[in-house]
């Protein structure tokens, strides 16, 4: 081995310096107003010049979002109502991972299978998670599992909650695809998924 091999890389102390050097100190934490789904917290922080203030942010699970292939290509989607954009949006199974459901990779498929089956009666042969993202950490501490479900069949009894309002169909992947495209997709979570399968498996 070069002796070289041995030495830290400049690189990395440097951005170990500018974490340092923009890291906030948070000096207290507390819920605002909590929700089914999700809470809105206060967080005291001090900045790395030395002045306090608070900042809110949605606090809420991890989640899954899967999309689903049938044994022919097509993709699984729904069609649901969104109150917060007052339209129906097309988009992929999505929901919350829960405490039972466990951690890494086991958890994540536990959950990725049940979202899958209650919102749209699919189950899967196999789960593959295709990649975890930070959605919208200026704002939420969410973190989503976008996973692959492959081979998916009617096999199973839909579960809705009360407060979801959707419809189930099947789409050509490449007709999705040139959704993404074209702008005619807008749910992000969807989005995603499609476009880390067309880079990592197409």
């Amino acid at each position: 081995m070069d002796d070289a091999d041995d030495l830290d890389d400049p690189a990395d102390a440097d951005d170990a310096d500018d974490a340092a050097d923009l890291s906030w100190e948070t000096l207290d934490s507390a819920v605002d107003y909590a929700c089914p789904g999700f809470d809105v917290r206060r967080d005291e922080v001090r900045f790395p010049d030395g002045e306090t203030d608070g900042f809110h942010y949605v606090d809420e699970p991890p989640a899954v979002v899967v999309l689903p292939l049938t044994p022919d290509g097509d993709v699984v989607v729904i069609d649901e109502w969104r109150q917060a954009v007052g339209r129906v949006n097309r988009g992929i199974p999505a929901g919350t991972m829960e405490p039972e459901d466990g951690d890494e990779e086991a958890g994540i498929e536990r959950a990725a299978a049940r979202e899958l089956a209650e919102e749209t009666g699919y189950e899967a042969d196999s789960f593959e998670r295709l990649t975890t993202v930070e959605p919208t950490n200026g704002m939420a501490n969410a973190v989503h599992h976008h996973v692959l479900a492959t081979g998916c069949e009617p096999t199973a009894e839909r579960e809705l909650d009360h407060n979801e309002s959707i419809s189930v169909a099947t789409v050509p992947y490449d007709d999705l695809l040139a959704a993404v495209v074209d702008d005619g997709l807008r749910d992000g979570r969807a989005v995603t998924a499609v476009l880390w399968y067309e880079l990592l498996r197409r």
